[in-house]
């Protein structure tokens, strides 16, 4: 576990879920592209980047207290519920696993976010 001084429990809770699902999101992109209907998965696959992307920089924001980390955790939590739809459709093992870390990842950055919304 990472050296956080300044993380609440719910916090880490939440740096953890976004860390789990921006590795989720990058195995399921390269999976993905590796499938013989890698056509039909044309969005899906950019979803993936997109949420990979704002999972990493969620966490980041959070792990250095920034005062725009309750932003982009709703941010992030909107992007993880497309993923997650997105990856349903989809009956591959990696997907549903991926929809799965989506949606835990969309539940710890709403409930981070509506404690920040809170202590303002």
């Amino acid at each position: 576990m990472p050296i956080v001084t300044n993380a609440t429990a719910e916090m880490q809770a939440c740096i953890d879920a976004c860390n789990a699902c921006m590795e989720a999101c990058q195995e399921c992109y390269t999976a993905c592209l590796n499938e013989p209907d890698v056509q039909a998965r044309t969005h899906c696959i950019q979803v993936l980047r997109d949420c990979a992307d704002i999972c990493s920089m969620a966490s980041q924001y959070m792990s250095r207290s920034s005062e725009f980390a309750q932003q982009l955790c709703n941010l992030c939590a909107t992007i993880c519920d497309t993923c997650a739809t997105e990856c349903a459709m989809f009956k591959d093992t990696h997907c549903q696993k991926c929809a799965d870390m989506c949606r835990k990842c969309a539940d710890e950055c709403r409930k981070m976010a509506s404690k920040a919304l809170a202590a303002k």
